[in-house]
């Protein structure tokens, strides 16, 4: 059955009865993402008072961080595909219920182990949320412009949880406590969890994807194995046998899962999109901005509040500008690469990224305000100008009936890219801490910061490579291994300079 009987089969009920009802719908979608993306960066505002509250290291915070977005991408893909199975709504409201009870948990968990524990919970029942709502969302707006409209406003959603989750969360730390931030989860997460019932209509696919459990185990493996030893490798080193165990692990399950996925006929990952340059590059860009944020969030937290001695709230308070600057951009990065395509916003994106990182290389305990605040802008508009091209990338030259998939496993690299950078960057902070204190910390971060930048200058190169004839070709050829719904040559030259569309006035 083809991509556009599929979409037929899906959409038609939703077109005909449910259009009074894609408004509730798309609320409570992005319902689900507020609470979701509010909860991440509150946490991260959080982290120096559950250290002292439950005695934790900073590995101890690492995990805090990194047992929920580990959860979150290792288990995206098989939620996307299981809702395609067995009904998108079922799985939706499962994955409501167990970040609610997850979040629960945390604000109840008497160790650092319980609250780790708890949050790889809540990981895996946002695993359930934001790929399946993005799902749900498309099949409620058949109409494409009405589509364009919901998905606009459930990207604005990301950017005012960026802005309200550092404010959010000082706000609560700071008159509650740490605990706080989780319990407003529950009341809002039931409050989704009847929406959902009464508003939202299920759906599947006419032709879902069969199960793959083993490239599942290999990506679990693969990402578990590679985030516990660079955790854990700056406290036990990373020449000990344990450390060294787990990175031969993870070796070798990458090398598996190629070799196992090119001999199935619906695998979880397809090596073939790995082909494509333009794809190819969208994973690594992801993966590398949301390194850069993440790495960036946890150490600039830390500096504040333990080097600074600031409140929670007044750290939240400090991030707005990032979060202003993430606001204005995002809109001109889909304009931008709608009318010149992904080159011009994803090389800005890198430049501006690497420019913030450049100006904390030589962070101290007394860095001007004016230092931090530009820095803190620079990367806000940096980030905003990325997500739109990276999108537009995945996609490039993709047939239809593969743009989803090829999408999610891109969404997929943004989680791995959280997980890496609260990883690489905090281990980083431990190795080279020297000086007891608010000076050693700020002198261990400038390795950090030098990271950063050079991932900026990566995603500008990415900006370049991928857009070249020699890089569109290869989509193209990628196209052609999938004769259901193939696109021409010209199309994915055409798709490579025009993929976002941004929404009619």
């Amino acid at each position: 059955m083809t991509g556009d009987s599929e979409n037929f089969l899906t959409t038609r009920p939703l077109a005909e009865g449910s259009r009074r009802r894609s408004g509730p719908v798309l609320a409570v979608c992005c319902l689900s993402l507020l609470i979701t993306a509010v909860d991440t960066t509150a946490v991260n505002v959080a982290l120096p008072a559950v250290g002292r509250d439950l005695h934790a290291s900073v590995s101890g915070l690492q995990w805090t961080v990194d047992g929920y977005t580990l959860a979150v991408a290792a288990f995206m893909l098989l939620a996307g595909s299981t809702a395609d199975r067995i009904g998108r709504r079922r799985v939706f409201q499962a994955g409501l219920a167990l970040f609610t009870v997850g979040s629960l948990g945390c604000s109840l968990a008497p160790s650092l182990g319980w609250l780790i524990a708890f949050r790889v919970a809540q990981g895996l029942g946002a695993s359930m949320l934001n790929p399946v709502a993005l799902s749900i969302i498309t099949h409620a707006f058949p109409d494409p412009r009405e589509r364009a409209r919901a998905i606009g406003l459930w990207g604005t959603t990301v950017g005012l949880s960026l802005a309200a989750g550092p404010v959010v969360g000082g706000l609560l730390v700071a008159s509650v406590g740490w605990r706080s931030i989780f319990w407003i989860n529950i009341p809002v997460g039931v409050a989704a969890l009847v929406l959902a019932a009464v508003f939202v209509p299920d759906s599947r696919s006419a032709t879902a994807r069969r199960p793959d459990p083993v490239g599942q185990v290999l990506v679990v493996t693969i990402l578990t194995s590679l985030i516990f030893a660079i955790i854990e490798g700056s406290r036990r080193g990373y020449g000990s046998a344990p450390i060294v165990a787990l990175l031969v692990l993870c070796a070798a399950a990458t090398a598996a899962l190629p070799a196992y996925e090119r001999r199935r006929e619906q695998p979880l990952v397809d090596p073939v999109f790995f082909r494509s340059v333009p794809f190819t590059g969208s994973f690594v860009a992801a993966v590398t901005a949301f390194l850069v944020l993440s790495g960036f969030l946890f150490l600039n937290t830390l500096y504040l509040q333990d080097v600074r001695g600031y409140s929670a709230l007044h750290a939240g308070l400090l991030t707005v500008p990032l979060a202003a600057g993430t606001a204005l951009a995002s809109p001109l990065s889909g304009r931008l690469t709608a009318a010149r395509g992904p080159r011009p916003p994803l090389v800005a994106a890198g430049l501006l990224i690497a420019a913030a990182a450049l100006t904390l290389t030589t962070l101290n305990a007394t860095t001007p305000w004016a230092v931090l605040l530009t820095a803190y802008v620079l990367l806000g508009m940096g980030f905003g100008l990325v997500n739109a091209p990276i999108t537009s990338t995945a996609v490039a030259g993709m047939p239809r009936t593969q743009a989803g998939v090829s999408g999610a496993i891109t969404a997929t690299g943004r989680q791995v890219g959280n997980n890496l950078g609260v990883a690489v960057l905090g281990s980083i902070v431990t190795a080279h801490t020297r000086a007891p204190g608010r000076a050693g910390f700020a002198a261990a971060s400038h390795p950090g910061w030098w990271i950063l930048a050079s991932g900026g200058l990566v995603i500008a190169t990415i900006g370049v490579a991928t857009t070249t004839r020699r890089a569109t070709d290869s989509a193209a050829r990628v196209a052609t291994r999938f004769p259901a719904d193939s696109v021409s040559r010209s199309e994915v030259h055409l798709a490579a300079s025009v993929q976002v569309k941004p929404p009619p006035p």
